[in-house]
């Protein structure tokens, strides 16, 4: 989880939070892992993904307001739809588009802390299945986790305090999702792989996503090709 990384005092939050979508399709194998906070008006937004297609599957759901991270947000309780087939009247909309992407069973569990929830991760399969108690539990696990890393980043306990560093990474998704698509058009390749480029080259120079992503669009910074 690497959540030691949130205690340093250039902790990187779009950073940490793709890292945990892409830890949670590892070790729970599942197929991909989107992930959606709120902001300090309400508003769910999509702050990670671990792939396009599932970006644009999380979009759609805030869009149309509907989905299982959406329900699972409002309640605050997991969601198991292990067969897509029979949610058609669950989630009229985004039911089909999930199974025309090529997914079977969806699953999502609340980042929350107490009675309070900041989002939700929504978890991809493409086979349909339950999710096991095991994985219900590791996953669970590293949702609250994060959701302490989060509330508590440089001891920051006030909720207004923590909207506007949340709000500050929505808007830095905007900028980083602006450097994807100028990198994919740039060196030719999609936008999944522009972001792996956009990633490594921050990590590799201790650069911030968001101040990287920056300059990249007002070509400032020039990342070679793969």
């Amino acid at each position: 989880m690497e959540l030691a990384d949130t205690l340093v005092a250039d902790f990187d939050i779009i950073d940490f939070l793709e890292t945990l979508a892409e830890r949670v399709v590892e070790l729970l194998d599942v197929a991909a892992c989107g992930l959606l906070l709120v902001d300090q008006h309400g508003a769910l937004n999509l702050v990670a993904a671990s792939t396009e297609q599932t970006r644009m599957l999380e979009l759609f759901q805030v869009q149309t307001a509907e989905g299982p991270c959406v329900e699972c947000f409002r309640t605050g309780q997991p969601i198991d739809v292990p067969d897509l087939a029979v949610a058609d009247t669950r989630w009229p909309v985004f039911a089909p588009a999930a199974r025309a992407a090529g997914y079977r069973a969806v699953h999502a569990l609340p980042m929350q802390l107490r009675s309070d929830t900041i989002g939700a991760l929504n978890l991809f399969s493409e086979t349909g299945s339950v999710l096991s108690a095991d994985a219900r539990q590791l996953g669970q696990t590293m949702a609250n986790a994060a959701t302490i890393a989060i509330l508590h980043q440089r001891a920051i306990r006030h909720m207004e305090l923590v909207a506007d560093q949340l709000q500050t990474a929505l808007n830095s998704r905007i900028v980083i999702e602006q450097a994807k698509g100028v990198l994919a058009e740039r060196h030719g390749v999609d936008v999944d792989e522009a972001f792996v480029l956009l990633r490594s080259h921050a990590r590799h120079h201790r650069y911030k996503l968001s101040d990287l992503a920056m300059a990249v669009i007002h070509n400032e910074q020039v990342i070679p090709a793969p």
